[in-house]
């Protein structure tokens, strides 16, 4: 077989493996109701919270085009389910406090690189970062 006929074939296998990959459920791409909202110290707090975290921490999620293809929908819907499973600033039923989140922050673990990449407008500047951990502390509580 030639080359060009086995970079065809390589081609049509793997555009076949993407048309059977997008007949699979994929994971809902829902926003609940919400329930309830922070009242956070300022409106710049809000605003700084809703462009890092309210995509995988709300039922606010603006859902990008790429979650609709698979297998980007199941790392996003994954990552929404997750996010919304360990924090969801839309359906506060308890008291929590921004300790571990003002951590998660300064360790740089949130929001998460692979985040990031894909959202640079959540790339935060270190005037914002500190001016988000204080809105967070004012808003949340938490040691320093």
């Amino acid at each position: 077989m030639s080359r060009g006929r086995t970079v065809l074939s390589v081609i049509g296998i793997l555009l076949i493996g993407f048309v059977i990959l997008q007949l699979l459920p994929a994971p809902a791409r829902t926003n609940p109701p919400v329930i309830s909202q922070v009242q956070w110290n300022s409106p710049e707090t809000e605003a700084l919270v809703r462009r890092t975290c309210y995509d995988c921490h709300s039922n606010e999620t603006v859902w990008p085009w790429y979650a609709q293809i698979a297998p980007m929908s199941w790392l996003v819907g994954r990552d929404v389910n997750e996010g919304r499973r360990a924090l969801n600033f839309s359906e506060v039923r308890r008291e929590f406090e921004g300790g571990e989140l003002i951590e998660n922050i300064e360790n740089g673990k949130m929001p998460p690189r692979s985040y990031l990449i894909l959202h640079p407008e959540a790339n935060l500047s270190d005037a914002e970062k500190a001016q988000l951990i204080e809105g967070i502390r004012a808003t949340l509580g938490a040691g320093r």
